[in-house]
């Protein structure tokens, strides 16, 4: 596997071990250098996900959401489905519904034939993507997040906690009504049923792409106790929404994870292709990018 520095150094005219003077590369020439390299590995089609969330100031158009869909529709014309996709995924999440009409539109493309390549993070809703997948790969320093719904950084839990709260105090001690009316005034009406809608939601969506695709052919007698368990660690009050889950806790859970280590080939494919994303995203502006092997590109950038 080439190293951050070898990679930089390709995008430099340079000389290599033979004497050759070798043209610089652009940075999607890079990226889609590596990523044929995957495809040539495996056969599988392969599309790279990848949101710009862990570079400072950027903030637009950085999580799951429906505007995806184009760049999916993009990456997967031409491509032939019955080859199967590895998604290499690198997300802090977003949208539970956006999420469920990417689910949906990849699995009519290519059916149950999907695996999700967590290169390093996908959190929150990008776990949720992970479930739908037949198979998870993870590294040793990969992680996937907790899954339980957020309003403006707030997790849903602890809000449906301080209305049981002020349910609670109020049942006792009606003197503390004008303090709980201050407090409770920030919050929309019906929004304790809205947040309730949200973490049931994705409970249900998670619950069904486990037990639908993950593990459709396990033939295991406790599937639904099984994916229970599953969702209820994953949907749950994890005190923080960044906690990660790695490989390790990923598999105790239940979870039908590989490891990328695995092969070593393999690994440094991904790895190549990995770094050559987030080189591009620290190098510009951009914010987003879905891929194929063929590069054929969707690309936002911050304004």
């Amino acid at each position: 596997m080439p190293a951050w520095g070898e990679l930089l150094t390709e995008l430099q005219p340079h000389t290599n071990s033979e004497g050759e003077n070798i043209p610089a590369l652009t940075l999607d020439e890079l990226r889609t250098k590596y990523i044929y390299k995957l495809y040539e590995k495996t056969g599988r089609n392969v599309i790279a996900y990848y949101s710009g969330w862990l570079k400072p100031g950027r903030t637009q158009n950085i999580d799951i959401n429906d505007s995806d869909i184009t760049g999916f529709m993009n990456g997967i014309k031409d491509l032939d489905c019955s080859k199967g996709l590895d998604l290499i995924l690198h997300t802090p999440g977003g949208n539970p519904t956006a999420t469920e009409g990417i689910v949906k539109y990849l699995h009519s493309k290519f059916e149950d034939n999907i695996r999700i390549i967590v290169p390093q993070m996908a959190m929150s809703a990008g776990t949720m993507l992970a479930c739908s997948a037949k198979t998870i790969i993870m590294g040793k320093h990969s992680c996937l997040g907790p899954i339980d719904p957020q309003y403006g950084g707030v997790p849903a839990y602890n809000i449906v906690n301080e209305f049981r709260e002020a349910k609670a105090d109020l049942d006792n001690n009606p003197q503390a009504k004008t303090y709980w009316e201050l407090q409770l005034k920030k919050y929309p009406a019906a929004f304790f049923y809205t947040v309730m809608d949200a973490i049931n939601l994705s409970s249900a969506l998670a619950t069904e792409w486990l037990t639908k695709y993950m593990f459709s052919n396990s033939g295991e007698h406790d599937v639904k106790k099984k994916v229970a368990r599953i969702v209820k660690k994953l949907n749950a009050n994890n005190k923080s929404h960044s906690r990660h889950f790695t490989y390790d806790f990923c598999q105790e859970l239940g979870l039908n994870v590989e490891s990328l280590e695995k092969d070593q080939e393999f690994q440094e494919l991904v790895l190549s292709v990995h770094h050559s994303f987030i080189i591009t995203i620290d190098a510009t502006a951009t914010t987003k990018i879905i891929e194929n092997q063929n590069g054929i590109r969707y690309i936002t950038q911050q304004k």
